[in-house]
């Protein structure tokens, strides 16, 4: 399917989710359906009871499917619709992250005498190429050496560098350290490190720039009597939530959720930003019994969320025309794009199923769009729960109701 292609639908599936988003789910008036939707959603291993599944037709706002719709389960990465759902709507989509270097000293011929801060404000997506283009720019105010070192400044976010309710060994392979000066591609050493890699990273450009540093780099917080030198700024924040949901990325949706708390509440910390989460969500009207959200990536054994409240979300981002597009455009194409790619490849879903989904040990989620027609949630719970199983179930539910559309 071709971008163009790709993207028609996705504007049609919004459009369609419109038409309903402001008016409740009714009682189900299509019971043979229903029964059907319950046969595809039976899945060997995977208990009934530990099971929940909502599907509303969007034309009537009818349910044409609910099983323990208001059943407070672990979400898996589906609980990142809600922190897309709160950035996108309270930062905008156009938001863009900052990074900053500043000098304190002084310009004597080539030389400055004094230290450069690298300023880091919470950039996800902030990498090697990035660090070039700040040493270009130093050295384009004619600067060829640094009687000083320079500093990587981490302090917009907190000092945790995991979230509550992770395992110790989430961080590195799970998700990066939650520093708010983070190298993509630059290995750190510690979970403390990052910070300190950055200023080394930097300092090289530097060097590979003409701009010699004649003391080894450290981590500091930029005094207040600094000088501007140079800026970057990341993607918009709708790429950034595409990347986000399509590839279910833990590491963007941790800072994200950082993001919020440090623009928001004034304080860049997970708990300070699932607070806005919350708070965000409950002022749109998303049913919020049982929900619990102690992170943004849904590592957490802590996180809860139930299939009304994610369905509520979609709605809610669909019919939203500030955040619409870049909302629903997040969302991994059947067959396509994302986590996606490989599954429900045939048809009716290939390029007709837009969703995001959810996998850890105990929990498989997908919730999404199906054609014009449907939004739906499912969450599967188990101890372990067998993925396998379950998202063969998935794929049979949302097929069902391609079929139907």
């Amino acid at each position: 399917m071709t971008r163009p292609r790709i993207a028609g639908l996705i504007a049609t599936l919004a459009a369609g989710a419109l038409l309903a988003a402001s008016s409740a789910p009714t009682q189900a008036a299509r019971p043979e359906l229903s029964v059907a939707l319950e046969r595809a959603l039976a899945a060997p291993g995977v208990a009934a009871g530990r099971t929940a599944a909502l599907a509303v037709d969007l034309e009537t706002g009818e349910v044409v499917f609910s099983r323990n719709e208001r059943q407070a389960l672990a979400p898996a990465s589906a609980a990142k619709l809600a922190v897309s759902f709160a950035a996108l709507r309270l930062l905008g989509p156009g938001y863009r992250f900052r990074t900053e270097v500043a000098g304190r000293g002084e310009l004597v011929g080539g030389i400055w005498r004094g230290d450069l801060f690298l300023v880091g404000r919470g950039d996800p997506t902030f990498a090697s190429a990035d660090l070039d283009a700040l040493a270009r720019d130093v050295a384009g105010w004619g600067i060829r050496r640094v009687v000083g070192r320079v500093f990587g400044d981490e302090r917009h976010f907190d000092s945790l560098r995991s979230a509550p309710g992770w395992e110790p060994w989430f961080l590195g392979v799970e998700s990066a350290p939650l520093s708010a000066l983070s190298v993509d591609d630059v290995v750190t050493n510690g979970a403390n490190g990052s910070a300190a890699a950055a200023a080394r990273a930097f300092t090289l450009a530097l060097a590979s720039r003409g701009v010699s540093v004649s003391r080894a780099p450290g981590t500091g917080r930029a005094p207040a009597d600094v000088l501007p030198l140079a800026s970057d700024l990341s993607e918009p924040l709708a790429a950034i939530v595409r990347t986000m949901n399509r590839e279910s990325d833990n590491f963007i949706s941790e800072m994200l959720m950082k993001e919020l708390g440090a623009s928001v509440a004034r304080h860049g910390s997970t708990t300070a930003g699932a607070e806005v989460v919350y708070t965000e969500l409950r002022a749109a009207g998303v049913p919020l019994a049982g929900v619990h959200i102690a992170d943004g990536s849904g590592l957490s054994r802590s996180d809860r969320l139930t299939t009304e409240a994610l369905v509520a979300i979609l709605r809610a981002g669909a019919s939203d025309p500030a955040m619409r597009d870049a909302f629903v455009t997040s969302l991994a194409v059947a067959g396509v794009s994302g986590t996606l790619r490989k599954r429900l490849d045939r048809r009716p879903t290939r390029g007709r199923v837009i969703a995001k989904t959810g996998t850890t040990s105990v929990s498989s989620a997908l919730a999404g769009f199906v054609r014009r027609r449907y939004v739906f949630a499912i969450i599967q719970n188990g101890s372990p729960v067998p993925y396998w199983s379950a998202r063969r179930a998935q794929d049979r539910f949302v097929t069902l109701l391609a079929r139907t559309g």
